[in-house]
Parts: structure tokens; C-alpha cells; sequence
């Protein structure tokens, strides 16, 4: 049970709360030319304080390894020169990407002669709640400014060195713009009482952005009293029909497990058409043992595979997670089924089928109602970068307001404007 936070933690939040609305207004009323500015000034703060970050992520990465931190928990929090040099780089590509405020969307004129249309505006006030990964301090406030907003950063104790730096990196670089220096703040206490104070915050903040586990991501949701963007995991399938070529099938679904199994994009459940199992499940399955994949398949799955270490799998492994080299595998008899299934145990997050046949592909998009759905490609293009929107801030798995890999558009909102010549109503 975390402790009632101190009289110091709620006052250093509530002003901190207070700073990014002033900072929000002011950030507003930028041109495109000063964000973009601003964002180089950062990448630039970022490559001229290396040293410092350096000397910060080893204090971090010390202490993971007194506590026993390894594999790809360790990796996430790992940063070397060439790392930092990533960092600078994602900002200067937000800094590049088209400004996405202030533009006329869906403009038309009603028959009275009012010219209606929707403005793109910043949400206001982001706060951002994650775990482990440094760089997502820098591509957040990037992020953010790009898109108009104020963020609030709140880091775990395991990067809290790492993120001190970077962070302290980024207000160096505002400092030397037009925009206001609290456009970006770190909570720098690794008290955790103080996450329930800044989500407390409604008059300040406009949005939560969660990422981390979804024991993180289920307790910010519990006691948020601001709206809270959520994705609690990814449950992505592949469904491999039965036109699905061989070759194409195998590659597919050995890359969407084996690529990076500890990220949410990866596979955790294939789904294989039962006329198409026998043709294809084999060389697939094979590929996947020989790459250390531990295979849990339906009763059809085993008895096809015999050859092969498969364990019968269970109801919890159709809701599992694994970010691990651990598969599901079930049969199903037509396409059907596959929806039925991933609608029952899906998270919406990414699915994706192999098939030859069009009209397949086709009913597969439309029922699909997972943030991200592929044809014949990897669920590993389930990403922000790849998908053309350059650093991601997340993905969100719930439909209101943003749905998917989240850039500097997902950051705004729309407005309507209306231009007349004196109408009256």
C-alpha cells in the first residue's frame, strides 16, 4: 500500500500542474517555425549534454544489476553514445514532419452561406506515466511540443537517473526559444505517491497517457480523475487461410513472434484454417521450434504435430501475453471462427491475415475492430515509425479519442470554425 503523500509531494505537484497549464496557453499560440525550432533546439541540447546523460544511465544501470535487472528488462534501460545519438535523431524527425495544427479540415458551406469547417488545436495538458525506457522521455516531449502540447513527465525509479538528463537536457534546449521552458517537466521523486497527486490534477491536465505493464496501466485507470488513454496488452493473432502461401505464411508468422517477442506488437496466438493446416502448420511450426519458440497448441494442433515438442494448450494461454518465445497455436475450420475467436480473446490491438483470396482479406478488415489490421505483412508494422507517423508516444487500444500507434496528430483535437457574412438564426 503506497503511503498518503507528503505536504512537499502535493504542493511540488500541484505546481508543477499549474506551470504546464501557463506554459500550455503560451505554447498555443506558436507558429509552426518556433515548434520546429524549439524541437532542434532540444535535439541539439540532447547531443551537447551526452556526457551527462552517459554518466546518468550508468547510475541507473548499476543499480538494475545490484538488483538482479537482466535480458531485455536491462536493454530497455541501456543508452550508449550511439543511443543518445537515436534520441537526438527521433526529435529532429518530429521537428521535420508537417506541423499538424492549424489547418481546415472537412470544410463545406451550408445552403444560408456559413462556410463551416475543423481546425486541428493541442489537447492542452499531456501527463505521461511509463516505465523503464529513457527514450520515451525525449520522443514524448518532442511529441508533445510538436503538437502544441504541455507534458508532464513521470518515469519509474528504474530510469530515474536517465531520465533526470534527458529531461534536463530538453529545457536547456527551450530555454534558448520562443516557447515557455515548462512546455516540459520531469517529476523527479521516485515517490510514488506522487503519481495519485498528479492524477488528482483535472483542472491542470487534459489527458494521461500510461505505458508500461498492465498492472501499470489498470491502477493509473482506477484512479485517474482525468481521461486516461489506455492499452492494457497486446493479444495480436495471425490467421493463416487456406489460398495462404507456404513460404509467405512461414516468414510472416516467424517474423511476428520471433523478431522481438518482448514488445506488444508481436504474435501471440496463430490461428490456422483447418483446410490449410496440414499444408502449412508443419513447416510453420518447424520454423518456430528451431528458433526456441515454445509451442502450445488445441488437441488438432497436437495431433498434427507429433513430431514436435507442442503442449496442449489451456483457456488462460487464448488470453495470454507472453513477450516471450511462447506461441498459441489453434485450428480453426473457416474464417469465421478466426473472427469469433480473436473477438473473444483479443485486446484490439493488432491482428493480421495471410490469404491469397481478396474477398477473404476483405471480410477479415471489416469485422477485424483491433486498432491495427494487416494483410499478408508482419504485426510487427504495428508501430508508430513504421507506419509513417515517426516517433510514437503510444498505442492506444481504446477508441476514444485516438486508436493505434499515437503521433503528433493523435495529440490534437478538432475545433469548429465557421466563417459567415452576417447570417442571423
Amino acid at each position: 500500500m503506497i503511503a498518503a503523500p507528503s505536504p512537499r509531494v502535493v504542493e511540488t505537484i500541484e505546481t508543477m500542474a499549474r506551470a504546464a497549464r501557463r506554459a500550455s496557453r503560451q505554447i498555443v499560440r506558436s507558429s509552426a517555425q518556433q515548434r520546429r525550432a524549439a524541437l532542434q533546439a532540444m535535439a541539439d541540447a540532447i547531443d551537447e549534454h551526452a556526457a551527462d546523460i552517459l554518466v546518468a544511465n550508468a547510475l541507473d544501470l548499476s543499480a538494475a544489476d545490484e538488483h538482479g535487472v537482466t535480458g531485455v528488462m536491462r536493454n530497455r534501460l541501456e543508452l550508449d553514445r550511439a543511443g543518445i545519438e537515436k534520441l537526438a535523431a527521433a526529435v529532429r524527425e518530429i521537428a521535420d514532419q508537417p506541423d499538424p495544427l492549424g489547418r481546415i479540415e472537412d470544410e463545406h458551406v451550408r445552403p444560408n452561406g456559413l462556410r463551416v469547417g475543423r481546425m486541428r488545436i493541442p489537447l492542452g495538458v499531456i501527463a505521461m506515466i511509463y516505465e523503464s525506457r529513457p527514450n520515451v522521455t525525449s520522443d514524448a516531449a518532442a511529441l508533445c511540443v510538436k503538437a502544441g502540447n504541455a507534458i508532464i513527465l513521470r518515469g519509474g525509479s528504474e530510469a530515474i537517473h536517465s531520465n533526470r538528463a534527458i529531461a534536463e537536457a530538453l529545457r536547456a534546449g527551450l530555454e534558448t526559444t520562443a516557447l515557455p521552458v515548462d512546455a516540459v517537466q520531469l517529476v523527479s521523486t521516485a515517490d510514488r505517491a506522487a503519481i495519485d497527486v498528479l492524477l488528482e490534477q483535472e483542472d491542470s491536465i487534459d489527458l494521461v497517457i500510461p505505458r508500461g505493464g498492465e498492472g501499470l496501466i489498470r491502477a493509473v485507470t482506477a484512479k485517474s480523475r482525468i481521461p486516461v488513454l489506455q492499452h492494457y496488452k497486446g493479444v495480436c493473432h495471425v490467421f493463416v487461410d487456406e489460398t495462404a502461401l507456404l513460404e509467405r505464411a512461414v516468414e510472416i508468422v516467424h517474423n511476428a513472434k520471433v523478431h522481438r517477442p518482448g514488445v506488444c506488437n508481436a504474435l501471440e496466438t496463430l490461428l490456422v484454417h483447418g483446410s490449410a493446416a496440414p499444408r502449412v502448420l508443419p513447416s510453420i511450426a518447424a520454423r518456430l521450434s528451431d528458433a526456441g519458440v515454445e509451442l502450445r497448441g488445441c488437441p488438432e494442433t497436437v495431433a498434427l504435430l507429433p513430431s514436435l515438442p507442442v503442449a496442449p494448450a489451456t483457456e488462460a494461454d487464448w488470453h495470454a501475453e507472453y513477450l516471450d518465445l511462447i506461441l498459441a497455436i489453434r485450428i480453426v475450420p473457416d474464417l469465421e471462427a478466426a473472427l469469433d475467436h480473436i473477438a473473444t480473446y483479443g485486446s484490439s490491438h493488432t491482428e493480421a491475415i495471410v490469404t491469397e483470396d481478396a474477398g477473404q482479406a476483405e471480410a477479415f478488415v471489416a469485422a477485424v475492430q483491433s486498432s491495427t489490421v494487416l494483410v499478408n505483412a508482419s504485426t510487427r508494422f504495428a508501430d508508430g515509425g513504421e507506419l509513417g507517423l515517426g516517433a510514437e508516444i503510444g498505442i492506444s487500444t481504446s477508441k476514444l479519442h485516438a486508436f493505434g500507434p499515437m503521433g503528433a496528430n493523435e495529440l490534437t483535437t478538432r475545433k469548429f470554425v465557421v466563417f459567415g457574412e452576417g447570417q442571423i438564426r
